[in-house]
């Protein structure tokens, strides 16, 4: 026979029950909610604090978009500016081009001159005469362009006057003759034209203004008459 084992079996497996007590006291007690949380945050509180997150957020967002338009301005401007500088350097390339063009053709003006003089004697023939044409036909491909004409009002700013005189068939000055043709690239004049002028004889115009306001002033032969004899003759 086995013996048992004290404190093993039906009376270990009930918990000691205090004398007076009912079952129910020997159950757990449940956690109840500790006194020491401190109260809940008001609605007023929170709502508070997200106003603030939204000012908070809105002045950044300014910030963000003012520093954009600063940039966007920078932007602008710089690009503005290379637009400037490429129109400049372009401008700068034509008339570094041109300067170099009218100093190379300021060189063979004189040549140019003898080509005209020995066309107009006539001895512009043979060989001579097929290099005088190839070196004309070079410089106007270069831009060289010839002016100054007889008869053409006189224009300081491009024509220099070497002889003077009075003309009466003229109502302005007026170049009369071409002593030496003048030069031009483009607006760039290399040389005047070298003229001879004539203006208008001196008082010619107010002779002829006299004339007629003497003979509109003076009486015809019929009125002259009518004065000599007393007046028309009445019928």
């Amino acid at each position: 026979m086995t013996e048992e084992t004290p404190g093993f079996g039906e009376s270990a497996e009930k918990p000691d029950v205090p004398s007076g007590a009912t079952p129910d006291d020997a159950a757990p007690k449940a956690a109840e909610p500790s006194s020491e949380e401190g109260p809940a945050a008001p609605a007023g509180d929170a709502e508070s604090k997200t106003s603030a997150q939204d000012v908070s957020l809105t002045a950044q967002l300014d910030q963000v978009r003012t520093a954009l338009s600063e940039r966007t301005a920078d932007l602008q401007r710089l690009q503005a500016e290379y637009q400037n500088y490429r129109r400049r350097v372009e401008r700068d390339k034509v008339t570094v081009k041109e300067i170099a063009s009218a100093n190379l053709l300021s060189e063979l003006l004189p040549t140019l001159d003898d080509i005209g003089r020995a066309r107009e004697h006539g001895e512009l023939v043979g060989g001579f005469k097929s290099v005088a044409e190839a070196l004309e036909t070079v410089v106007a491909k270069m831009g060289l362009q010839q002016f100054g004409k007889e008869g053409e009002p006189f224009d300081p700013t491009i024509h220099e006057a070497l002889m003077h005189s009075y003309a009466p068939d003229v109502t302005e000055t007026t170049c009369v003759a071409i002593l030496q043709p003048g030069y031009r690239i483009g607006e760039r004049t290399i040389r005047p034209a070298r003229v001879a002028v004539a203006e208008p004889q001196p008082g010619a115009q107010t002779v002829k203004g006299d004339e007629s306001s003497a003979a509109a002033d003076s009486p015809s032969a019929d009125e002259a008459k009518d004065k000599e004899t007393g007046g028309p003759d009445e019928g």
